[in-house]
């Protein structure tokens, strides 16, 4: 299939993504920050534009080729198709790989909200392209956290030119999201080095044909001579384990014993191997003996500790390419409605009257502004918990930080699972939008629909995100967490207040509900039984989801009821005028969605908390033998 250039206008809007980077979360301010002083607004919309151009050029074009063209495996080696590999070295060569990074590390140092930004274009492009280098990333900062400095030069350096990709080894496939019950072992040799033996599953970018060296991180339990084993998550450390190993010089020598035992086939995703691996299995013998020869990151026993620091980013990029779907598949949608004709306005009688187009219809307005509502919110979400990081690693006093990290703590359940949950209805709306056409593999948003389904899955599923936002982070600091974001709902109610009388009455249902939110938090964590209490935790999850996106909803208003108060045009709902320019338009298209969301969606939040407070025990008392 030949690959013809893209449209960055159809994966995402510049000029939404201006209003919230700009106007809403302030990023030109970071450059006051002493780590970001080189840069200026002209050098993040330079990063930004490169990273659209690649994405229309080089990404979006294969998407369907990547799903129509899934990698093969002969037996002895991955093969993926040509363009693939193209795409991903424009994206090394560019420099994006390492935008994050340090100069030292030939980094642009650039924020993280502005690095999400960036990377946005590319996942709305194709998500499964975008996997490879997104994983190398979160591989390299964790080894930047938590590596040797010798570790950084061998694994990190190649990683951000685009040499080496990296990959993050958990499950297996006895043990999926029960990282406890992993039997990958690492024995510690008379040498003091280390050998792996085991078997992981589910394992994104795992092999391919891609890069020089394929880096893996992998959880193993390990196994010192003459030392009893630690049970459960105590005994887990956390090792790199390179496809080919690297000597001390950097260049690449024997290859290590982990081999593909065999791909998975998906039912999206379809570009990024999934692939179960062997660990030590002998078919290669490095050093002349079985065993992968692994590198012990960080202190023994830490593994799980210190792979949550790629597992809390792995979440904010799941949720960011769930965000990515569903926008790209919004426009997608946007743009056949304004040019498919079909029908006519009620009323109209006559037969030889031409048709009009089905963005006419108001009930596809209203699919296409819940669309709206929910991708440009999660896109809102994301990237406030970027700007969270920002000020997490580089805000200039210690309260900020602090701050920041409570509320990052306790959104990454959100950030990962909303726009997952929500972005699957938005694309499921994209295709009803198309009618027939769309459960065709004419357009492609079947495929958005059929990539959007992982997202509920990888990275802790569901049901996890909500036991961890229930069962740990609400309580979090003794609560520090959740009195953070309330007093941020707060100070937002408080604005809303002063700008009118609509705004203030959704700031004071939004404090209302944060309120609730506690009363229904203390009751089921107070109950004798644990196990009921977080019986119907995602629930909660979805109830205080949808109480966060009321919050950014109401946020996004603020700043465009303002906007539109500093033209001297009107705020109301009904306002508007057929000529008003397209900045205004702009800003009335924000306070609709915004008025959509928290009148459609934000009252959803009581009935759940009502069943939530009645603590039903349905689920939870429902047997296997009644199935």
């Amino acid at each position: 299939m030949a690959a013809t250039a893209g449209d960055a206008a159809r994966i995402l809007s510049r000029r939404d993504l201006s209003f919230l980077l700009y106007e809403w979360l302030d990023a030109a301010a970071l450059t006051t920050r002493e780590r970001f002083a080189d840069h200026s607004r002209e050098t993040f919309e330079a990063a930004i534009d490169t990273s659209a151009k690649i994405a229309a050029d080089h990404f979006q074009p294969i998407n369907r080729l990547l799903d129509e063209n899934e990698p093969t495996f002969d037996g002895e080696k991955v093969t993926t198709p040509a363009p693939l590999k193209r795409a991903l070295a424009a994206f090394a060569e560019s420099g994006l790989t390492a935008a994050g990074q340090d100069y030292d590390l030939g980094g642009m140092q650039l924020p993280s909200v502005i690095e999400k930004a960036c990377v946005a274009y590319v996942m709305g492009a194709s998500v499964a392209a975008a996997g490879y280098p997104m994983l190398t990333v979160g591989n390299a900062n964790l080894l930047v956290a938590h590596g040797s400095r010798e570790q950084v030069d061998r694994y990190v350096r190649p990683m951000m030119n685009g040499r080496f990709f990296g990959t993050m080894c958990l499950s297996e496939p006895q043990a999926g999201s029960s990282l406890a019950d992993i039997t990958t072992r690492a024995e510690r040799q008379a040498d003091g080095t280390w050998r792996l033996f085991g078997n992981k599953m589910w394992i994104s970018g795992g092999e391919h044909d891609l890069a020089e060296n394929i880096v893996h991180l992998v959880l193993a339990r390990t196994v010192v001579p003459g030392e009893p084993p630690l049970p459960g998550v105590k005994g887990i450390s956390i090792f790199i384990v390179p496809r080919t190993l690297v000597g001390d010089d950097g260049r690449l020598g024997e290859r290590n014993d982990v081999v593909l035992a065999g791909l998975n086939h998906k039912m999206g995703y379809r570009g990024t191997t999934n692939c179960l691996l062997n660990f030590g299995e002998g078919r290669f013998t490095p050093g002349g003996r079985a065993g992968a020869i692994g590198e012990l990151v960080g202190a023994p026993n830490q593994g799980l500790a210190i792979m949550f620091h790629m597992m809390n980013e792995a979440r904010i990029g799941v949720g960011l390419g769930a965000v990515m779907l569903a926008y790209t598949g919004y426009l997608h949608a946007l743009d056949y409605a304004r040019q498919r004709p079909q029908g006519r306005r009620p009323g109209a009688k006559d037969p030889r009257a031409p048709q009009v187009p089905i963005i006419t219809h108001a009930d596809v307005r209203r699919m296409l502004l819940a669309q709206k509502a929910y991708a440009e919110g999660s896109l809102a979400l994301v990237l406030y918990c970027a700007r969270l990081v920002d000020d997490q690693h580089s805000a200039p006093d210690e309260a900020t930080r602090r701050r920041a990290h409570l509320l990052l703590e306790l959104l990454t359940p959100i950030v990962k699972s909303w726009p997952s949950q929500w972005g699957q209805e938005s694309v499921s709306l994209a295709v009803q939008v198309h009618g027939g056409y769309g459960y065709t593999r004419d357009y492609p948003v079947e495929q958005f629909y059929r990539d959007q389904r992982l997202n509920p899955i990888h990275e802790g599923t569901h049901g996890i995100q909500a036991l961890d936002l229930l069962g740990r982070k609400m309580n979090l600091a003794d609560g520090a967490a959740a009195q953070a974001f309330a007093t941020v709902i707060g100070d937002t109610a408080a604005r809303a207040g002063a700008a009118s009388a609509e705004w203030g009455g959704h700031g004071a249902a939004l404090v209302s509900l944060t309120a609730r939110v506690g009363t229904t938090v203390r009751r089921l964590l107070g109950q004798h039984d644990p196990e009921l209490g977080l019986a119907n935790a995602s629930v909660f999850l979805e109830a205080f989801g949808h109480l966060v996106l009321g919050w950014v909803w109401l946020e996004q208003a603020l700043v465009a009821h303002d906007a539109l108060g500093q033209r001297g045009l009107e705020t109301g709902g009904a306002g508007g005028a057929p000529d008003e320019d397209d900045e205004s338009c702009f800003y009335r298209g924000k306070l609709q969605a915004a008025r959509f969301f928290l009148r459609w969606e934000l009252p959803k939040v009581t009935p759940m908390l009502e069943l939530l407070d009645s603590v039903d025990p349905t689920c939870h008392a429902m047997r296997d033998e009644w199935f």
